[in-house]
């Protein structure tokens, strides 16, 4: 096997390795989960983000002590470590949008948060895109007021809450700088800007400061995920802002599901394209090759 010598940065979004549940894109991977550890590994893979649904939120290992225990043996077992968290939950029932699930919402979000620091996972992502877009000043009103509690459950367990958002650079530089950089950042999706018309030069110089995860997707113009190069997301030129600003966190692939099921496969081949990426900006990652 050939290596690239630096530093693993490049992780894969939970299920990603696995077919489709459902035909969805994204979703978590039940019958799937704990083999795409050892795939993972297999294929040169350190970093998984973890997906958690609404539908079964209790039923995710990573919600119960056993699941918890089991998801710590493959962690050692493979080497495999789970920085983040796509909280697709909070999409599929915002708090802030619930008034009659209000309490019991936020009684989740204290027990994900409890969940995470038990596995030392440092960032939990809510998605206001989509189903959990804010659409007024009264939702994101609750939304921060909702926030506010868990500030000392965040700071002993050193966990932020990082959001993904359809807002303009200038509304979403608005919205962040109400929020204390020690327990709240921004996770930048480059598909989902492209898919929005936004340049990722003029947003990373607006919020930049205050981006701590990145997911890597291509995406046309008011449309769908596609394969990386096919869509209107400038990559490079993403990364290469980044590498600008000084960012030094991960890059998750949330990438477009593979047409002929080689799901390995082409999340392999993803990887070696940001690699190349990365690497003509002179940021400092790791390409392992593909075991396949």
């Amino acid at each position: 096997m050939n290596f690239l010598i630096m530093k693993n940065k490049i992780g894969f979004m939970q299920g990603r390795l696995s077919p489709l549940i459902d035909g969805k894109i994204q979703a978590f991977p039940w019958p799937y989960w704990q083999n795409e550890f050892s795939i993972a590994a297999e294929n040169g893979f350190g970093i998984m983000e973890w997906t958690l649904d609404q539908e079964r939120l209790y039923e995710n290992p990573l919600m119960n002590s056993m699941g918890r225990a089991k998801i710590r043996q493959l962690m050692s077992q493979y080497n495999i470590s789970i920085p983040s968290l796509t909280g697709d939950c909070f999409m599929q029932a915002p708090f802030y949008k619930l008034p009659k699930q209000h309490k019991s919402l936020l009684n989740d979000l204290n027990n994900i948060i409890n969940a995470c620091a038990d596995l030392d996972v440092k960032t939990i992502l809510i998605p206001l895109v989509d189903k959990g877009r804010l659409e007024n000043k009264q939702q994101e009103e609750v939304l921060l007021e909702g926030l506010a509690q868990f500030k000392p459950i965040l700071k002993k367990n050193k966990i932020k809450i990082s959001f993904e958002s359809d807002f303009e650079p200038l509304k979403l530089a608005e919205f962040i700088a109400q929020l204390e950089p020690e327990y709240f950042g921004i996770t930048y999706d480059i598909g989902n800007s492209a898919a929005l018309g936004y340049k990722p030069e003029k947003e990373i110089q607006t919020y930049g400061h205050r981006i701590i995860n990145v997911h890597i997707k291509d995406r046309v113009l008011g449309g769908i995920t596609v394969p990386l190069g096919q869509g209107d997301a400038d990559i490079p030129a993403a990364l290469q802002a980044l590498h600008h600003i000084g960012y030094s966190g991960n890059y998750i692939l949330q990438t477009a599901r593979a047409d002929n099921d080689d799901h390995v496969g082409v999340l392999c081949h993803y990887r070696e394209q940001v690699s190349e990426w990365l690497a003509e900006t002179g940021s400092v990652i790791t390409a392992k090759l593909c075991l396949i």
